[in-house]
């Protein structure tokens, strides 16, 4: 209790130090139409904490007030800019560690509910079947209408084997849906790999973690040996993958490009400050055969997954297969603030090799292919949600000139890329046939092998 004090006394004197601050340029610059505009809005809020506080009909703690006022400003900035007091900002770092308790389930705010964007692989909520685009309508017996993501995410969070109840509603039932769900410890296991026909590799990446670029190259030279030193064809499968690390997607993308020097970049950031500008590059190493690749990739297709299919898809190094991704094409920075607490906020834009911007706008496939299971449900709507459906969402800008040799800047390794935090993945099942957009992807590299060797290629 003492350190919260700490935080609620050093927002007010914040606020009283702008006032002085206001007051003194006044006398010494004089008034300008700026300073008194900001003069009457802090005044405003002054005029309104007063009334709310001998007003309103219950007593209510300032500390709640001035909080839920910085949570104001940053949501009517964008979804994904945030205030994190102590508790939701180490609860974040536990999350990126890869290990916590819970059920395992991507959230957002979409038209002001409390929708799930993608459960996580192989966890309680994807196990019980709770999909892409279902609204959480209580947690336990607590309504989730106004709550914060914190507060879900600290509902749902606890030690393995406790128990949550969820109510969800689902498009195209009539009544709610009650998910039973026992909590586990949720580690998000970053991709598996297998060979789904001889010759033809298949590697699904659930998660950019911080060893992915090293598993990812684990996998590609195991997949090698298991058919006979080398791949007729790949298919990546980044369906409903949220995003994660942003340097372990530079070492995915740049396993496939950056044969030469003046031609490996992967993605690029602009902001406002100089720090925002930065280029990401792939590093100078092994790199995979020429062999076909195709990437799937679908709504729930996010961040630094949308990097990695932009990045080779302007490369021309891969066919994209699927529906838009999410468009999820910003920047957080999260700086730490006094007594634990964070502050998440949105600086800059991504934008890929020939300077396409992802925000709001997505990666759209080369060849759009549905999943044969939602299209049987014309009703359900849970492809349709994207980044540009979420209240507040940031512009796309504009696309941007592709970077001229020289410009890149190399970029630190270990930056981390907010997660809209990702539509059901429907593909990696062991019976591949059961995955429409899986088996189409298979056809397209086998069609590609019988066309080049009529074609006469070597």
């Amino acid at each position: 209790m003492q350190t919260r004090t700490k935080i609620t006394l050093g927002l007010i004197a914040a606020i009283v130090v702008l006032s002085i601050g206001i007051s003194a340029g006044w006398r010494v610059h004089g008034t300008t139409a700026k300073s008194r505009a900001d003069a009457e809005y802090l005044k405003l809020f002054s005029d309104v904490l007063r009334h709310v506080e001998t007003s309103y009909v219950d007593k209510v703690e300032r500390k709640k007030l001035l909080e839920g006022a910085v949570n104001g400003m940053l949501s009517s900035l964008d979804p994904h800019s945030a205030y994190l007091p102590p508790e939701p900002f180490t609860e974040m770092k536990v999350e990126m560690s890869g290990s916590f308790g819970g059920l395992g389930i991507e959230i957002s705010i979409k038209d002001g509910k409390l929708t799930v964007v993608s459960p996580i692989e192989d966890t309680p909520a994807w196990r019980a079947g709770v999909k892409s685009g279902d609204y959480i309508w209580k947690i336990d017996d607590t309504p989730s209408r106004g709550m914060t993501i914190s507060q879900a995410v600290k509902k749902m969070r606890g030690e393995k084997g406790t128990k949550v109840t969820l109510s969800i509603l689902r498009n195209g039932e009539a009544k709610p849906l009650i998910f039973a769900l026992v909590r586990d410890i949720i580690k998000t296991r970053s991709l598996r790999a297998k060979t789904l026909e001889p010759g033809f590799g298949y590697v699904r990446i659930s998660h950019f973690q911080e060893r992915t670029g090293d598993d990812f190259a684990t996998a590609l030279l195991s997949l090698r040996a298991e058919n006979g030193g080398t791949l007729k064809g790949l298919v990546l499968d980044l369906r409903n993958n949220p995003g994660g690390l942003l340097d372990a997607a530079v070492s995915v993308a740049g396993r496939f490009v950056g044969e030469k020097l003046d031609n490996g970049l992967i993605v690029y950031t602009e902001g406002r400050e100089h720090y925002a500008k930065r280029s990401f590059n792939a590093s100078i190493g092994e790199k995979e055969p020429r062999y076909p690749l195709v990437i799937l990739i679908n709504s729930g297709s996010a961040s630094a997954s949308e990097i990695v299919a932009g990045a080779l898809q302007d490369h021309g190094r891969a066919v994209i297969m699927g529906t838009p991704s999410f468009g999820k094409g910003s920047v957080q920075t999260v700086l730490p603030m006094k007594d634990g607490a964070g502050l998440k906020l949105t600086t800059a834009r991504y934008f890929t090799p020939k300077g396409r911007s992802i925000q709001a706008k997505g990666i759209i496939p080369d060849i759009v292919v549905q999943n044969a299971e939602l299209k049987a449900a014309p009703e359900d709507k849970r492809e349709d949600f994207h980044e540009k459906d979420l209240e507040n969402h940031l512009g796309n800008g504009k696309d941007k000139p592709a970077l001229e040799k020289g410009d890149e800047k190399k970029g630190k390794k270990g930056e981390k890329e907010a997660r809209p935090a990702p539509a059901v993945v429907p593909g990696a099942n062991d019976d591949i046939k059961k995955d429409f957009q899986l088996v189409r992807a298979l056809d397209l590299l086998k069609s590609w092998e019988v066309l080049h060797r009529v074609g006469g290629g070597t």
